[in-house]
């Protein structure tokens, strides 16, 4: 024990970028593995590939691994023959049916596919629906563990093993055989749906639990099973039988049959009309244009009788926060939120584009000398690189060339510059030349390219490459900048593609590499695991380095003219940003268990979110690991100033005071919200400090005294370009944009603003505009003021953007005094005593465009405790919109309607506002975010 302790010890140093590693007790065989002593495969002689100037090779270096089981057998992708030669994305919610981690267990690991949890077995596949979160590890994780209600297959099947059959985006198919009988079950994110076929046996559900049955109408069952509503469809003609927790129907000559979670017990008839529309496939396709990126997210699907082809979809949080599309009242509760339910085979999400620029833009705040001396600190440093050997620690080296690459030549400090990028092409060309010291090796099992040596698992389990390369193809693509030569195919940019292929390929029909390895389009966000064999699922930890590859595929994309993945960097980074707004900061605070105390996490699982790291309890690592590298990637996380506020104020809680280890990260961090404070801390330590090991001295300094300057970023505003980004201070803002063109272009922002940049050159502006310094948030307990904020939260924040959403139609039907699919906005933990003498105000924007007779309705409702009964509920009169397009005011001058209950002392209490229409038959808008979206509460 003393050994593992003096390990855990040795990586908390050196590990800000270890994730998905197993638990504590296995990290001595993985650190002895990380530097060459682990199991060894005895590869055949090496053949080397060229590519462009560089090459790497088709079989491991001597004495070195590739995918193992835990006990260090070689291993490969468990497939059936229809699916052996495409390549299997690793790194997903359902890896473990693929990579067998674990040698006694042929099946899987359980699948976090969200509202259903699944594990497959040698009878079929457990399908669970965890509702009750668990507070675990001494409070530091929460998580919504898989227990099976039931489980799904055939009548005496029993195989020895479990493997994929199909996938596409966001599904997947495990495939069972026996030798008499064959069964395969497709499931996926979002889908409350389990649609499965079958040969040799009749249909065959057991219950965890004896059900009770809600509804029997022969081939369509009800039941419940541990307080959960499902539906069983079996062919038409056939009956479904129960005795005891055994439920079987006969197919007769048909092979298929589903099942479905419900959200309630009267949502059966609105399902089972998608019973057997059978899911096939799903697609995600992405646009960035004009600042916004959308995305469409589709399934396919096949008629098994009749001829529906539509279907259910639970949209996560961070998904329905930005569609415009109709959503159903139905709701499941999953460890992400509240997911709510689409009636459609597609939507589709929009969202501001979050801007990456290569650095900060120029400003008086810098002190060039200064800025001079720290930069040559690095550049004549006796090694650069600080010894780093494998893939990790030599892109973290990369990263910290890269960041002062721009900033030297900003102040124009161009030998630096140029030495700098000297430095970064001979490591990159070290690696990119098969033979030497380090190289890169391609798998042709598990089609993925490996770098030598590697580390943390890269190797062995398949983990972190989207972490480890998002270095090397952000250094390629400032190296591209500033020469366009180096970068081109016949030199080493075919390497460094090889690197986006390997960890971010845009295609489908790649042979070589399998689509987006790491990036779960559904989920938002990347998984780290390339194996999976956890069971709380997969993980991610440092989501920064997965916004690091993104940020590095804009510049890299933008640099070498190719628009495609200059876009898909923009829909990766957009997109994870959202989740890791909501999941692992919690921006919102409508995510987390009530019962967690924690405003942030360092991983996020597929079963919830812990307040940890994989090598260390540091509060300042648990909250930095999802900060590093900080880039002009990095400005995303501005978005959401007062989370910002509650991240480092917790840090300094936990921590016993401000950061001393990472403090460089977190200065940086706390600067997108208050650069001032962060200026102050700087200004404190006075340079006197040791650089986190991906940092410099250089890049902290610029950054903090340029925000302090400038302003931290105006995420309100977007431009057109991905390359650009604002900036607001005391009215003014700053407006800086990247143009790697050939030609001048003009960029325009979201506020109408314009800049001419010139080919290949940044160009920076100032004008009037912004919301000036970002006020302190009150906390809920001393405001008593909240703007409606898209999404469906009341916050005391005045920095969100101006915003709208849909009211939906009241279908034609009087729904006067009764919330019918209502608009609803809600703030919890809520502290205050009763103002006497004052009463609960509103003042709501709304507009039925041209539609007639239209009347939204409001009700504000109050749960004094939290426990999630409503003491109060204060229903208004409707108010008649007019059929003429523009914004009318409503407020509760309309009168009072209905009100029950009674006003008290809100202890950590909820306050909701619905808004829905009363009269009418079509869809009106409110608009949130702004000075006219207004709840205001009696209560001090």
């Amino acid at each position: 024990m003393i050994e593992v302790l003096l390990v855990r010890t040795s990586l908390s140093r050196l590990a800000p970028g270890l994730a998905s590693r197993p638990a504590a007790a296995t990290l001595l065989a993985i650190a002895v593995a990380a530097v060459g002593l682990g199991p060894a495969a005895s590869p055949a002689a090496a053949a080397t590939i060229p590519a462009g100037a560089g090459s790497y090779t088709d079989s491991r270096p001597a004495g070195t691994s590739g995918p193992t089981t835990n006990t260090g057998a070689p291993v490969t992708p468990k497939l059936t023959t229809a699916a052996r030669d495409k390549p299997v994305p690793t790194n997903d919610w359902w890896s473990s049916l693929a990579y067998q981690r674990y040698g006694d267990n042929p099946y899987s690991t359980p699948m976090y596919g969200h509202p259903l949890t699944y594990q497959a077995k040698a009878s079929g596949l457990e399908v669970g629906y965890p509702t009750t979160p668990a507070i675990v590890g001494d409070g530091r994780q929460y998580e919504y563990a898989h227990k099976a209600d039931l489980t799904v297959g055939l009548s005496g099947l029993n195989s020895p093993d479990t493997k994929a059959d199909a996938w596409s985006d966001w599904t997947v198919t495990p495939y069972w055989a026996d030798g008499s009988r064959t069964f395969r079950a497709t499931i996926g994110h979002g889908m409350p749906f389990v649609y499965a076929k079958g040969s040799g046996g009749d249909a065959r559900i057991t219950t965890a639990s004896t059900p009770s049955v809600f509804s029997d109408d022969g081939n369509v069952l009800g039941i419940t099973v541990a307080g959960h509503h499902y539906a069983l469809f079996a062919p038409t003609g056939s009956d479904w039988n129960v005795s005891g927790t055994a439920i079987t129907a006969g197919l007769g000559s048909k092979d298929y049959f589903s099942l479905a979670v419900l959200p309630s017990t009267d949502a059966l008839a609105t399902y089972r009309k998608y019973a057997f529309s059978f899911v096939t496939g799903s697609q995600v396709a992405w646009q960035s244009t004009g600042g916004t990126v959308k995305a469409t997210y589709s399934l396919t699907t096949e008629a098994k009788e009749g001829t529906e082809r539509g279907t259910l979809q639970a949209l996560y949080r961070h998904q329905w926060l930005h569609t415009t599309d109709a959503l159903t009242p139905y709701t499941y509760v999953s460890p992400r939120g509240t997911m709510k339910v689409r009636e459609s085979a597609s939507f589709t999400t929009s969202q501001k584009n979050n801007g990456v620029v290569p650095a900060l833009p120029a400003s008086s705040g810098v002190d060039k000398a200064r800025l001079a001396g720290y930069l040559n600190e690095v550049a004549n440093a006796s090694d650069p690189f600080s010894g780093a050997a494998d893939t990790y620690w030599t892109g973290k080296a990369l990263g910290r060339l890269a960041q002062l690459v721009p900033v030297a030549d900003q102040i124009g400090e161009t030998a630096t510059r140029d030495k700098l990028l000297g430095l970064m092409k001979g490591r990159l060309q070290e690696w990119f030349t098969a033979g030497g010291a380090s190289e890169f090796s391609y798998d042709k099992d598990w089609k993925t390219l490996t770098g030598y040596p590697a580390s943390y698992g890269s190797d062995t389990e398949l983990n972190d490459h989207h972490f480890h390369y998002s270095y090397y193809v952000y250094a390629a693509a400032i190296i591209a900048q500033y020469d366009q030569a180096w970068a081109a195919d016949s030199a080493w940019g075919t390497m460094i593609k090889h690197l986006i292929r390997d960890t971010a390929n845009p295609s489908r029909t790649d042979s070589a590499y399998p689509f987006l390895r790491g990036f779960d389009v559904y989920a938002g966000h990347s998984w780290a695991s390339g194996h999976q064999g956890f069971a709380a699922g997969n993980n991610q930890e440092s989501s920064s380095e997965s916004i690091n590859l993104s940020a590095g595929l804009v510049l890299w994309g933008a640099a070498t003219g190719d628009n495609n993945l200059r876009d898909l960097g923009s829909f990766l980074l957009t997109t994870e940003s959202e989740a890791i707004t909501q999941y692992w900061f919690d921006a919102s605070q409508q995510v987390f268990p009530a019962s967690f105390g924690h405003d942030t996490v360092g991983m996020v699982w597929g079963s919830g979110g812990a307040y940890s790291t994989w090598w260390t309890a540091n509060p300042e690592e648990i909250h930095g690991i999802n900060v590093l590298p900080v880039t002009g990637g990095s400005l995303h996380l501005a978005r959401e100033k007062a989370a910002i506020k509650r991240n480092i104020a917790e840090m300094e809680r936990e921590n016993g005071g401000p950061a001393q280890e990472w403090r460089d990260l977190l200065w940086q961090f706390e600067s997108l919200s208050d650069p001032a404070a962060a200026k102050a801390k700087w200004d404190g330590v006075n340079g006197n400090y040791t650089p986190e090991q991906g940092e410099s001295k250089a890049h902290t300094y610029h950054w903090i005294n340029t925000l302090n300057t400038v302003g931290a970023p105006d995420m309100t505003v977007s431009g057109d370009l991905p390359t650009s980004a604002v900036f607001s201070k005391d009215g003014t803002r700053t407006y800086t944009a990247h143009n790697h063109g050939s030609t001048a272009r003009t960029v325009t922002f979201s506020d109408g603003k314009t800049l001419s940049v010139p080919a290949r050159s940044t160009a920076t502006s100032t004008g009037p505009g912004g919301s000036g310094p970002d006020p302190e948030e009150p906390g809920p307990s001393t405001g008593n003021t909240f703007r409606l904020k898209s999404g469906g939260v009341l916050t005391t924040a005045t920095t969100d953007p101006a915003g709208t959403d849909t009211v939906a139609s009241a279908d034609g039907v009087n729904r006067d005094g009764t919330p019918y699919r209502p608009t609803v906005y809600e703030v919890k933990k809520v502290n205050g005593k009763v103002a006497s003498g004052t009463a609960t105000a509103f003042r709501l924007r709304v507009d039925a465009g041209t539609k007639v007779g239209l009347a939204p309705q409001v009700r504000i409702s109050y749960d004094l405790t939290g426990d999630g009964t409503f003491d109060r509920a204060e229903t208004f009169r409707y108010f008649a919109t007019d059929p003429v397009n523009g914004w009318e005011e409503y407020t509760q001058a309309s009168g009072a309607q209905a009100t029950t209950g009674s006003l008290g002392e809100l202890k950590n209490g909820t306050v909701r506002l619905e808004i829905w229409n009363a009269l009418g038959n079509g869809t009106s808008q409110v608009q949130t975010g702004t000075d006219a979206a207004v709840l205001k509460i009696p209560y001090v």
